[in-house]
Order: structure tokens, then C-alpha cells, then sequence
């Protein structure tokens, strides 16, 4: 590797520890130091590093002091840094039990910048969706990187994807917003699959997410617009022109959703959105879309009920439904930042699991939406004996005793305070079931195999039915247009009835605008019950519990409407009260016979003989 003549410095080491000398000087260093400790793995091996990749931080508090160096390892999976070999051996198992046995970073010559990487930083191509993009080797640490990207939030962004889609066939052509852009992997996904319907805006404050957000449009062969400088994006010299075209802008996103009016909007922080909902709503066109993807699972599922508190204004504590709790509490958050805009919302989606939580709403435009949104906003009633729940009702009348709202009779039967209030909370519907119909037209149209299965889910959660009411997989978007047409024509009446210039001005013609949205709350499908039941929670001792598929038809031929629900795959969204529930449950469990009473038995009988 050091053939020649000349001095050489250890690419392992700073120049401070080790100096430029000769190659055999410079080939014992390295075999003495660094190569005599590695640790292999699947054919490569891993020696130790010098540089300053890894700091401890010095004890002192002024910003002088700097950090003392630590000799550690690079992983090659997954490139953490691991200071002893025997955490690094330990690490590498854990990769192995999980199946990941590739390595997945390539040097820094593949690297497609023009400029060197500092530290010698390698880049991996990731393909998701046909879209390519590179990301760092650090990519899976936020606090230590710019350009944060994972691979667990593929369902959301095929989901988002989706619902974007939906508007695009209504409104063409669709200014759509990524705020957060990171490596810019939605936007171009966005422009990638529906070229000319959209214009999308790729936005970031960061200027390394900005110039790697270039990068990666030049890979898929996509223009940036008002790009002048550096490499030709525009592909004026290369062979292949163009497919579609995106604008990248370094800007913050308070500050562009204020400057500019979008039709979709979608905000993707890393943590809680609540500190942009304000700008979201300021801007956006009427019957436009913003979608909030929140990852802040420690605030929404009940871990950090100070930090609840602090972001969403909301009482919570720690419930069977916690799931659903965190998806209402989102769109609490979201309705009172629309209605001091003068706008409401309806929801069409809202998607709540292990890693994020995702809602979608469609924007309504005036004080009466902003009202009608407003007055969704309740209390919750939640017993801590059973976990009954029930929304309290709407009113200004005091009432003496909340908890005869409650369809439980813990309070009668035990001492002291049993409910709790929870909220403010959600209280209207958290799905849309024509807008659903249509997401998973899109997602068989571009081959999402991964989201089909979710998004069938979700069409039964909203119609609260086991029923199937879609054909499989494959069919035909016609169809689907048929058994959506009204909503579809319904949207079209809408867009005729908008008669302002798409620059976020109030219409004129809000009778006719009304009497539309009147049509669609027509149109919409019975509201679901609110909340789940687990089955698993609520079983009884010594009883073998009925399959779920089962339990859902005996609850189905018991009058109530039942469904699965996505929060929980042990859960069943129904209309029955948990009385009613668990009625069912013990009707139709088996009890469980256990060999303990026999054995007990046999002795007492060899003891008589005795």
C-alpha cells in the first residue's frame, strides 16, 4: 500500500502522535499498534483508531477545554464507535442475532462529491421506493449527525406518499412542502412518481442537508431549480435529461410556511411538531392537506408526563389504549392550532405505532369549520379500576357526579376517587374511508406491498366492520373510482366552488363552498366508536379465551359492530361497553382443567388406603 518514496503519515493516527516518516517505519507503526488488535469480522477487520473520532469530555466547564482522546473501533454494520474489543466483539454478535452481516458502508473513492469528506467518511447508497439517496455512516444518530435518516420510518413515508397521491388526482398542478428534508428522500420520492402533477419545495436549514439533498436529486437524475453553481443539475451535458424537478431551499420552516402558501404540507421534526403548527396552518390553501409525523414516543405514550404537559397542554397517565390516547392528543394539538387560524380540519388519517405517530388533515377554511373543530375537543373520563373510558359530554350545565357518565359501577363499589380526566382530547372520527379507498389504489398503482396490509386494516377500523368491503390486491383504479365516486365528484364540486386564485385569500362564494362540505359529511360512512378493548386485558382467570377472529364474529352476532384495530393487534374497536364485552368473553371461554386437582386427589385416596 505505501510504495514509494517520500514521507507518509498513519491514516490512523493524528499527525500530533505520530509524524510523517518512510514506509517501513510507517509499516511496523502500524503492524505494532494498530493491525496487532483488530477485530474481524465476515472477512474484513477492524483496527484501532487514533483519530479524533471519539472524545471524552473533558470535566472542565469552560469551552477551552477540550476533550481527551480515546482509542476505539468502527463498527462496519452500522459504524458506531466502541472503545474497548471486547464491547466491539460483543456488538458484532448483536448485529449477527439480528441478521445484519453485511456491511454496509463503501469507501470514500465511491463517494460521488466532488469534495474530499472531512475524516475520511464513507457513504452508502440506499434504494427505497427506486429513489437513491447517500447517507452518512452515522446516519441512525441524530445528536450526531445533520443528515439523520431511518430505515423504521418507511411505513410512514410510503403513507404520506399515499396521501399525497390522493391529492394530486384533485388538484393538479399540487406545491407540496417537505419541510424537514433531511436527505430529502420524500420530496424526491414525491417528484420521482409523480413528475409533473406536483411541484415540490425540499426545504432544511442545515447547509450539509442542503448540499447532500442536491446531491442525491443529481443521482436520481432530477433538475434543481435555481441551481447556477457547482455541477450542472439541469442535465444540459448529460445523456439522460431530467425526469422531474425539485426546489431546495436553506431556509427555517416557520419562516417558508410563512413567506408561501402550499397545498400539502408535511412537517417530519425529529421529537414533537407542536412548535410548527402555527405556521403550518397560517398558509395553507383551503381543502389543502397537512400531514404531522410526531417521534416523541417518550411524551406521547406516557413515559415523560411533564414533558405532555409541557407540549400538548394534556392530562394523561398510562392506559391499555395509550396507543389511540397519543393519536387523539396529536390532533387536539392540531385542531386548536388550525382554529386560531380561522380554520378546521378533518381528519382523514391517523396512524400511531412503535416508532411514530402520523396524522393527516384536510383543511376547512372559515370561523364555522374552526367552531365545528373546536367543539371535538373534550374530556375524557377514564375509571383506573376497569379502564372504562367515555368522553364527557358537551355543555356548560354542572353536574354533580361525573362518574354516573361512566357505564362501569366502580365507584359505587369501592371508596375514594376511581376515574381520572384526561385532556383535552380528540373526540371526533380519526378516519376517512373514501380517502383511505383511495391511498391504497395509489399504493397498489406503485407497487407499496409493504402499507396494502395497514391500509386494508385501517378501511375496517373506520367502517368498524370484519367485512372485507375491497377487492384484492391488483385490481383495477377504475374501480376503485366507482365505488369512491361520489367523494370524488364531491371534491370536484369543491374545487369549482374555489373560486380564488389559489393564494390563500378568503372565497367569495361560501354558500356554495357549504353546501358542498354539507354533501360530504352526507356521504361519510357511520362515525366508529371511539377507543379498543385488548382482549388480552380484559381475559378472565382460569378460562381459555376464544380466538380473536372467533370473538369478533360472537360479538358481531351479539348486535355490535366490531372491528380489528391497527393500535393493537389484541384489540377490538366496538360499541359495546366493556361490561358487554367481557359478558361475551366469559359466554363462549372454556375453562381450563389443570392435572394439579387430580394428583391432589390420588393422594388423598393412597393416604385413606394407608
Amino acid at each position: 500500500t505505501w510504495i514509494g518514496t517520500g514521507r507518509k503519515s498513519c491514516p490512523l493516527c493524528p499527525e500530533e502522535k505520530f509524524k510523517a516518516c518512510y514506509s517501513h517505519k510507517l509499516r511496523r507503526h502500524l503492524q505494532n499498534l494498530h493491525w496487532k488488535v483488530y477485530v474481524e469480522f465476515e472477512s474484513q477487520r477492524m483496527c484501532i483508531c487514533h483519530l479524533p473520532c471519539r472524545q471524552l469530555k473533558s470535566s472542565l466547564g469552560s469551552d477551552q477545554a477540550q476533550g481527551r482522546l480515546v482509542a476505539h473501533y468502527h463498527c462496519v454494520v452500522c459504524s458506531v464507535t466502541i472503545a474497548r474489543k471486547t464491547d466491539m466483539i460483543s456488538h458484532l454478535k448483536r448485529h449477527i442475532n439480528k441478521g445484519e452481516t453485511e456491511a454496509s458502508y463503501s469507501g470514500s473513492s465511491d463517494v460521488p462529491f466532488e469534495d474530499p469528506v472531512p475524516g475520511g467518511q464513507a457513504y452508502e447508497i440506499m434504494k427505497e421506493l427506486g429513489t437513491n439517496v447517500q447517507l452518512l455512516p452515522n446516519h441512525t444518530t441524530p445528536q450526531k449527525t445533520d443528515t439523520y435518516f431511518s430505515r423504521k420510518m418507511k411505513t410512514n413515508r410510503q403513507l404520506v406518499f399515499c396521501s399525497l397521491a390522493v391529492l394530486a388526482e384533485d388538484r393538479n398542478p399540487l406545491e407540496c412542502l417537505d419541510a424537514f428534508g433531511a436527505t430529502g428522500i420524500m420530496g424526491l420520492q414525491w417528484a420521482k412518481h409523480l413528475r409533473n402533477s406536483v411541484k415540490v419545495t425540499i426545504n432544511d436549514i442545515n447547509e450539509a442537508c442542503v448540499k447532500m439533498i442536491k446531491e442525491n436529486c443529481h443521482l436520481n437524475h432530477i433538475r434543481v431549480e435555481g441551481n447556477r453553481s457547482g455541477r450542472q443539475l439541469d442535465g444540459a451535458g448529460d445523456a439522460d435529461s431530467p425526469i422531474a424537478s425539485v426546489e431546495v431551499v436553506k431556509m427555517d420552516a416557520n419562516v417558508i410556511m410563512h413567506l408561501r402558501p402550499f397545498d400539502y404540507i408535511h412537517l417530519d421534526p425529529f421529537g414533537t411538531a407542536v412548535n410548527y403548527l402555527d405556521a403550518a396552518f397560517r398558509n395553507v390553501r383551503n381543502l389543502g392537506i397537512v400531514s404531522v409525523t410526531s417521534t416523541d414516543a417518550g411524551s406521547l405514550y406516557s413515559k415523560s408526563l411533564n414533558v405532555t404537559l409541557r407540549h400538548y397542554g394534556c392530562q394523561i397517565v398510562r392506559t391499555e389504549y395509550y396507543r389511540e390516547l397519543a393519536a387523539r392528543m396529536v390532533l387536539a394539538s392540531v385542531a386548536r392550532a388550525a382554529a386560531r387560524c380561522n380554520k378546521g380540519i378533518e381528519v382523514l388519517l391517523a396512524v400511531a405505532l412503535e416508532h411514530f405517530v402520523l396524522v393527516v388533515v384536510r383543511v376547512l377554511r372559515g370561523p364555522t369549520q374552526a367552531d365545528e373543530s373546536a367543539k371535538k375537543l373534550r374530556q375524557l373520563l377514564h375509571c383506573q379500576w376497569c379502564e372504562e373510558r367515555v368522553f364527557l359530554k358537551p355543555g356548560s350545565m354542572v353536574e354533580e357526579n361525573l362518574y354516573r357518565q361512566l357505564p362501569c359501577q366502580c365507584h359505587g363499589s369501592m371508596p375514594g376517587k376511581t376515574a381520572v380526566e384526561l385532556g383535552p382530547l380528540w373526540a371526533g372520527p380519526l378516519f376517512n374511508t373514501g380517502f383511505l379507498r383511495r391511498m391504497l389504489v395509489a399504493a397498489v398503482q406503485h407497487n407499496m406491498e409493504d402499507i396494502q396490509p395497514l391500509v386494508k386494516t385501517l378501511i375496517c377500523e373506520a367502517d368498524c366492520t370484519t367485512l372485507k368491503p375491497f377487492p384484492v390486491p391488483g385490481y383495477s383504479a377504475l374501480s376503485n373510482q366507482v365505488e369512491c365516486g361520489v367523494v370524488i365528484k364531491t371534491l370536484q364540486k369543491v374545487e369549482e366552488a374555489d373560486t380564488s386564485d389559489q393564494s390563500g385569500k378568503r372565497k367569495t362564494t361560501g354558500e356554495e363552498s357549504g353546501n358542498v362540505l354539507k354533501k360530504i359529511k352526507a356521504d361519510t360512512s357511520l362515525e366508529h366508536p371511539a377507543f379498543y378493548y385488548s382482549i388480552h386485558r380484559h381475559s378472565i382467570r382460569g378460562m381459555n379465551m376464544p380466538k380473536l377472529n372467533k370473538f369478533l364474529q360472537y360479538l358481531t352476532e351479539a348486535g355490535f359492530r366490531v372491528s380489528r384495530t391497527h393500535f393493537d393487534p389484541t384489540g377490538v374497536r366496538t360499541d359495546a361497553t366493556l361490561a358487554q364485552f367481557k359478558e361475551v368473553l366469559t359466554k363462549y371461554s372454556v375453562p381450563t382443567y389443570s392435572s394439579a386437582p387430580q394428583s391432589s386427589a390420588a393422594g388423598s385416596d393412597r393416604r385413606q388406603t394407608l
